[in-house]
């Protein structure tokens, strides 16, 4: 089972299920309204979930994230 903090499992959580919901994965403007976070730090949460091998990005593609877990191994989205 991947190891990742509650709120890496928050994002996680989000992208597969904006993904499975709209067909296409969330711009980091989508992650920013429902977190409520800064550019900044949905940037560098990105880059740290992309480190942690838990997402890939296609390298300048918008709305390229991709989770690598299974479902299953997601936790509930809060």
């Amino acid at each position: 089972m991947a190891e990742y903090t509650e709120k890496q499992g928050q994002y996680l959580a989000f992208i597969y299920y904006y993904t499975k919901v709209n067909g296409r994965p969330p711009a980091q403007a989508d992650l920013q309204r429902y977190f409520q976070a800064t550019p900044p730090s949905v940037h560098q949460m990105i880059l740290t979930l992309e480190k942690r091998g838990f997402i890939s990005r296609m390298p300048r593609q918008a709305r390229s994230i991709r989770v690598l877990l299974l479902p299953e191994h997601l936790p509930p989205l809060i």
